[in-house]
Order: C-alpha cells, then sequence, then structure tokens
C-alpha cells in the first residue's frame, strides 16, 4: 500500500511477480495481516513502512521465519529514481541469498 504506483509498475515491466496489499487483502487492513499474508505465501515484502519493518524485525527477535522483507525510508522516493529502486532490487536478486543472515534488507541511494 505504500508502495507508488509507477514504482509497481515499473516493477512489473522488470519482470518481477507483484501483489498489491490491496490485491490480497481488503483496503485499510491493519499492517500485520499483510505481514502474516505474506509470510504465509512465503513471498517477500516491499514497503517503506516503519511499522511494518518493526513486525519484520519483532518476527525475526522472536524466531519465526518469513522470507523477507525490503525496506527503504519515505524521504528515498525524492533521491532515488523509480530504475534506481527496480535496479538495488536486480542486484538484491543476483546475490546467492540476500535475506541471510537478516531477513530484513533496506535499499539506500548509493549517492
Amino acid at each position: 500500500a505504500d508502495v507508488r504506483g509507477p514504482l509497481i509498475k515499473a516493477l512489473k515491466k522488470a519482470g518481477w511477480n507483484v501483489v498489491r496489499a490491496i490485491d490480497a487483502l481488503p483496503e485499510r487492513t491493519d499492517d500485520l495481516p499483510h505481514f502474516e499474508r505474506a509470510g504465509a505465501l512465503g513471498r517477500v515484502l516491499v514497503t517503506n513502512d516503519e511499522d511494518q519493518e518493526a513486525i519484520a524485525d519483532q518476527w525475526h527477535r522472536d524466531g519465526r521465519s518469513f522470507r523477507g522483507i525490503v525496506v527503504w525510508r519515505q524521504k528515498t522516493y525524492g533521491q532515488m529514481t523509480n530504475g534506481e529502486i527496480v535496479e538495488a532490487f536486480e542486484d538484491l536478486a543476483a546475490r546467492d541469498n540476500p535475506f541471510s543472515p537478516y531477513p530484513i534488507v533496506r535499499i539506500k541511494p548509493k549517492r
């Protein structure tokens, strides 16, 4: 829900399998059900919502497994183009196991 439409389109165009929050659960659903749903489906959650990051951090501390989460701060939207964010995803995908040993990956501007 926090990822802007043009970035979603750019990710899809680059071949990423994207499920938007609104496609999975009703609008205005709290963060935890979205996180739980992504975990149950074995999907990586992508967000710039600090509350989702906090949920991931708590699950990790509790030893609860989940595939991973990719996070960036809201202000990053003004510092990175959609293409740069897609490139960051491509860089993650090129790694053997981008979510090991820590399942929370933060992407940041290169500059």
